[in-house]
């Protein structure tokens, strides 16, 4: 066998071993495909609660809010995020849940008067 042939061979040999290499790392287990589905979840729930509260809360006092000062969450079928107003916005506080079983706003609550309640 030839320094060429052993080269090749050599080559061959490696793209085989990366190729294995990288068909085993995808594989994942089911409490790994769980996990990074639960994580998918609860990052769609938090932007759909982001986009939707930030916006209640806009119609409803006038005033834009970006981050909320307290998010509770079961990582799972709720999240509720709290703002307090600061002296030039329109409100006090503001309390937004947002159920992913429904889809949007379940509970809106400004400056303690009761916007919306579908919980009941």
């Amino acid at each position: 066998m030839s320094h060429v042939q052993k080269i090749i061979l050599a080559i061959a040999g490696a793209f085989a071993m990366g190729f294995f290499l990288v068909g085993q790392s995808k594989q994942q287990t089911p409490q790994q495909m769980e996990a990074a589905a639960m994580i998918r979840t609860y990052a769609a729930m938090t932007e759909m609660a982001n986009t939707k509260c930030r916006l209640a809360v806009k119609q409803h006092t006038g005033s834009q809010v970006y981050f909320p000062t307290e998010t509770e969450s079961d990582k799972d079928t709720y999240i509720t995020m709290k703002w307090v107003g600061e002296e030039d916005q329109n409100f006090k506080d503001a309390l937004c849940t947002l159920r992913l079983a429904q889809g949007g706003i379940s509970k809106l609550v400004i400056d303690g008067k009761v916007i919306t309640d579908k919980e009941k």
